[in-house]
């Protein structure tokens, strides 16, 4: 890969402890002498701070799939272009919370939106970058939900949209990081975060042949 920065993204549903591992991963890889960001989505800039906002506040209903996925797009493109590939060009390691495979589960399969429109906008915007990894941490539904309630965020417009929807974001999913078994690896999310930070640690150990775990 050169002097390119490794792209690690964090998928999975509500509550499902994304952002804790990402904190620790950030200062596991510190430790390795790797210079790292992190960041997330929608969000990672300015611009798509702004958008955040839009996506997350409000009535479930504020949206439809394709206006939520143009939205979501606009804060990529801007996240993308400030953010993600300054930092891989310098050689900094990217870890995300959240990226496309979001919007391809919660826009694509769960809300139908074709899988063409989401395709060929998201080439438009990042010529096709796909993660080195994904990490999907999965949880059931109700736990994460739970845990999701306990932040008392007012970002809660996903949250709020029931058990089934949720449910179909899971199996969503599980079913996209089985299709790619290359980039995706599936990890239970429902462990304690002391067991599950050391899988991770030990799993991109091995994946980018780090050393010290």
């Amino acid at each position: 890969m050169g002097n390119r920065g490794i792209f690690i993204t964090f998928e999975g549903g509500e509550g499902s402890g994304k952002s804790t591992q990402i904190a620790l991963l950030e200062t596991f890889l510190g430790d390795q002498g790797i210079q790292c960001l992190r960041t997330r989505e929608p969000g990672g800039s300015s611009g798509a701070e702004l958008i955040r906002n839009l996506i997350l506040q409000g009535d479930v209903a504020r949206w439809d799939a394709l206006t939520e996925y143009l939205l979501f797009s606009a804060a990529r493109r801007d996240h993308l272009t400030r953010t993600i590939e300054p930092a891989l060009a310098q050689g900094i390691w990217v870890i995300c919370d959240r990226y496309i495979d979001s919007s391809r589960v919660y826009q694509g399969v769960v809300q139908n939106l074709p899988t063409e429109i989401i395709e060929s906008i998201y080439h438009a915007i990042s010529n096709g970058l796909e993660p080195d990894l994904t990490l999907v941490l999965d949880i059931p539904v109700k736990d994460g939900l739970n845990r999701a309630e306990k932040r008392k965020s007012i970002e809660n417009r996903f949250e709020n949209k029931g058990e089934a929807f949720h449910e179909h974001v899971r199996q969503a999913f599980l079913d996209l990081a089985r299709q790619n078994p290359g980039r995706c690896h599936i990890l239970d999310a429902d462990m304690p975060i002391g067991d599950l930070q050391h899988l991770i640690q030990k799993y991109i150990s091995d994946r980018f042949l780090l050393k010290g775990v």
